[in-house]
């Protein structure tokens, strides 16, 4: 159980002064290597960020023979400083990705090795703009969602779940975690049963998902209502993307203190890591390919939907 992970990944971020090299040094201390764990500054007019990606190699992708899962957190800030004090709800994101790291590097020093790579990939921003949103105002990013998603999308991952705080809505109104549909080069595809499953399984509930709309999968700045940025992952990639929402009854600002949970963060880390467990041995299915295949043949390619004008 990755409870301890969880709060001491809380403590770390809740933290005006963090960096991504102070995350990195504790990931370190967990046991990950130096080249495994990689930051990155990058500012623009709004102000920085800085990304890390940690790389965990699986036992067969050494024979080219396993897939690789991504785990993205998706978030505007982790904190809103000086306007705010505390991590704020947004964070979920970046405490789901990080405490799923730090609790890989455990099972690793323990002899377990999962068969897949796993890439997980997050920023943290301490001082993160506040904006107005309906029904409750979001959290922003010191940088465009598209450097997001060239920092954050790598090309190696087969997979990709985006795990983000999604709170601040009236669509989903289950407090714990939900996943979305997958989504593929512009389509809203079926629900994975397999993902259903290992939901339940974690849960010890009847899975809990979300609606995704065309709105929602389409690249931001176009002047269009989205429920927020977790899809926003499928418009940088070939590979099939699930949400995994972290969720609330009531609608609760992105910019709000005291609003983490912890015992539904740490579920959504114990999905994600039956997930990569499942994946890496080929027994987790995002989407149906040949039925994807016969999508494509009957209705033609939506990927007009992922380029961003």
């Amino acid at each position: 159980m990755p409870w301890k992970q969880v709060t001491e990944i809380y403590d770390l971020l809740d933290n005006s002064k963090v960096t991504a090299s102070s995350v990195k040094d504790f990931l370190l201390s967990c046991g990950l290597k130096d080249q495994e764990v990689k930051t990155k500054r990058v500012e623009e007019e709004k102000g920085f960020t800085e990304f890390i990606k940690i790389k965990l190699k699986g036992q067969g992708r050494r024979a080219g023979k396993t897939p690789t899962l991504g785990i993205i957190g998706r978030l505007g800030g982790i904190g809103a400083h000086p306007h705010t004090t505390g991590l704020v709800s947004d964070a979920d994101g970046a405490l789901t990705a990080l405490a799923g790291a730090s609790k890989l590097a455990d099972m690793r020093r323990n002899g377990d090795i999962l068969p897949g790579d796993i890439i997980i990939s997050t920023h943290i921003s301490p001082a993160s703009p506040i904006i107005p949103h309906e029904p409750v105002s979001f959290m922003g990013s010191p940088v465009s969602m598209e450097i997001m998603n060239q920092e954050e999308v790598d090309p190696a991952m087969d997979a990709i779940l985006s795990v983000d705080t999604t709170k601040g809505n009236r669509i989903i109104n289950h407090k714990g975690f939900a996943i979305s549909p997958t989504v593929k080069d512009g389509y809203i595809l079926r629900v994975s049963e397999d993902l259903l499953d290992i939901m339940q399984i974690v849960t010890g509930r009847l899975p809990a998902v979300f609606a995704v709309t065309t709105q929602d999968i389409i690249p931001y700045g176009k002047k269009i209502y989205h429920l927020n940025s977790i899809m926003q992952p499928a418009t940088a990639t070939h590979s099939p993307v699930v949400g995994v929402a972290i969720t609330t009854e009531t609608a609760v600002p992105g910019c709000a203190t005291g609003a983490n949970h912890c015992l539904d963060i740490e579920m959504a880390v114990r999905f994600c890591l039956e997930v990569a467990k499942a994946f890496g041995k080929g027994k987790c299915s995002f989407y149906d390919e040949e039925e994807f295949r016969l999508l494509k043949k009957l209705y033609g390619s939506l990927e007009h939907l992922k380029i961003q004008k």
